[in-house]
């Protein structure tokens, strides 16, 4: 090989490197397109898992909740989509946060790829730091899970669990009624009861 045709392979490799996830290009093989089609995202079973692991840490448990199941499987979807695990396939993680109306505080999302049951996924995310702390939550109270599938794509299955504690509880505050004050020719309003 050249200097020049090595520098050009190099070249055409950074750019390759450069242009993004990559499409499989040929056809999946009959094993990997069997195993994907077996995959089945268990939520029931996630509850069981995440509350075990939870319990043993003295943690409340969690339950499964339809408005973070349908926020994991837009994000899902978009990530097999795109080929691309990013918390920001489907949006930045806080614009969905808000609009699912959810505390951001309060809300964490572990992603994951090619695990073939909802056990490997669980399995993977207690091994990753950052993963077990969303686990952890104290907070947390709901979850949902989901799954996409895309054989033409590097992973074929991808994984969202989305956690979020209850919404706070809104406190009303009596400021009593809207009272006139009277002033030099004026009249403006205070909150509270007549003087």
């Amino acid at each position: 090989m050249t200097k020049h045709s090595g520098t050009a392979l190099l070249i055409a490799l950074l750019l390759a490197g450069c242009a993004g996830a990559q499409r499989e290009t040929a056809a999946p093989s009959a094993r990997k397109q069997e195993r994907l089609a077996a995959v089945k995202a268990d939520p029931a079973e996630a509850v069981r898992i995440l509350n075990a692991y939870r319990a043993g840490k003295g943690l409340g448990p969690v339950r499964l909740d339809s408005t973070l199941t349908a926020m994991a499987q837009r994000q899902s979807d978009a990530m097999a989509a795109s080929d691309d695990l990013s918390h920001s396939a489907a949006g930045s993680f806080n614009s969905r946060v808000s609009a699912a109306g959810l505390d951001t505080v309060r809300a964490a999302e572990n992603l994951g790829a090619g695990y073939y049951s909802t056990q490997e996924a669980f399995d993977g995310w207690k091994k990753s730091s950052g993963h077990e702390a969303n686990l952890s939550m104290p907070q947390a109270t709901r979850i949902g899970l989901a799954l996409a599938k895309n054989p033409q794509t590097r992973y074929g299955a991808w994984w969202t669990l989305v956690l979020a504690g209850d919404p706070e509880k809104r406190r009303e505050m009596s400021a009593g009624p809207l009272v006139p004050v009277r002033g030099s020719g004026t009249t403006t309003f205070r909150w509270g009861p007549s003087l």
